[in-house]
């Protein structure tokens, strides 16, 4: 999947979950992960040094609770979460796209594995003496080189699409242009495909 957080936005997504009370390191992590579907859980090597540098801006303060730091927001860190409201509903918003389009992708991965499957069964059903496949078999080759096309153009769509709206929840623009160029790419890939195709 394409980067759950753009540029910034993980360090203005700390501040809002410390807005909403006092967490320890590890609480944060754990509240990112729920709040991604699982999809993203970051390491503390990600999140440290992000409330570390918070803190050294006076954004949030780092006090001991015996052998764990438990990090809160100040009031100039709340000023900033008040100030970038809107900015933070569109990192939100884009949480929730990516989520949603994680699980249709995963949801439609199953149905099409399940339809593979169902297709092997009924040829292996319908050949009573099937024979053994191996890795050397082309039409073994050829479905793993096809569920991984299929994998690599999820993913595109995913991230196209997640990165499209997020962008329009944030205020931006989409424009004639930029659909028009993604069109003629998308057309010339799958151009380029048939051509390898056709060998």
């Amino acid at each position: 999947m394409a980067s759950v957080f753009n540029h910034g936005d993980l360090r203005l997504y700390l501040l809002s979950l410390l807005d909403e009370k006092p967490m320890h390191g590890y609480g944060i992590i754990q509240a990112l992960g729920e709040r991604t579907g699982g999809t993203y859980t970051p390491s503390a090597g990600t999140i440290y040094p992000r409330l570390a540098k918070l803190e050294e801006e006076g954004l949030v303060t780092k006090t001991q609770d015996g052998r764990t730091a438990v990090y809160e927001i100040t009031d100039a860190g709340r000023a900033e979460v008040r100030d970038r409201a809107e900015e933070i509903d569109g990192i939100q918003n884009g949480l929730s796209d990516s989520v949603r389009l994680i699980a249709d992708g995963v949801r439609q991965s199953v149905r099409e594995a399940m339809k593979s499957m169902r297709a092997d069964l009924a040829a292996a059903q319908a050949s009573p003496e099937p024979e053994p496949a191996s890795e050397e078999d082309p039409r073994v080759a050829a479905r793993l080189l096809l569920s991984r096309a299929e994998t690599a153009v999820a993913a595109f769509r995913g991230s196209v699409r997640a990165d499209l709206r997020t962008h329009v929840a944030r205020g931006g623009a989409v424009t004639t242009e930029a659909v028009e160029t993604l069109e003629r790419d998308l057309d010339l890939a799958a151009a380029r495909l048939r051509t390898a195709l056709r060998g």
